[in-house]
């Protein structure tokens, strides 16, 4: 049996194959650090579909309910972008079910088949026993929406 500590994710839906949107993506990168002068000429453009879905037949989309991966950067209200196609690795974040129940975590293949997670208030789920362990596809991107300030 395992520990219990399985996050709530809500199913989304299936990509679609959609029309492109190419829009523009500026050569300069922003610095997170100290300022620099920015450069005012587009490099290219970028199609987000392009970028975060490879293989739209085998991608979904489901939003994140919980706190046990807030080291990885996966926060309650996220939505994963979730590939099926790929095959899980050892240190891949994935969709799994457990015992009927779905959550993410970080895949662990050696020593032990385990699934961590990243938030150190949390207990690893070990598989012991008759538990039941489905991966339903790897986490290949993140969306999250910026909370902006109600301040007029």
């Amino acid at each position: 049996m395992y520990s219990g500590i399985v996050m709530s994710i809500q199913f989304i839906g299936v990509s679609e194959v959609r029309s492109r949107l190419e829009l523009p993506l500026f050569i300069s990168k922003v610095s997170a650090g100290f300022p620099s002068p920015a450069q005012d000429y587009v490099e290219q453009t970028l199609d987000l579909n392009e970028l975060c879905i490879k293989r739209p037949s085998a991608t979904f989309f489901v939003r994140v309910d919980g706190d046990s991966m807030i080291d990885a950067g996966i926060f309650s209200n996220d939505i994963l972008i979730v590939d099926r196609s790929v095959k899980p690795t050892h240190g891949d974040v994935v969709v799994a079910q457990v015992d009927g129940e779905f959550t993410v975590k970080e895949l662990c293949l050696r020593p032990n088949l385990m699934l961590i997670p990243r938030n150190s208030a949390f207990e690893p789920i070990s598989f012991v026993d008759d538990s039941e362990l489905q991966i339903f596809g790897v986490v290949t991107n993140v969306i999250r929406q910026m909370h902006r300030s109600s301040k007029g």
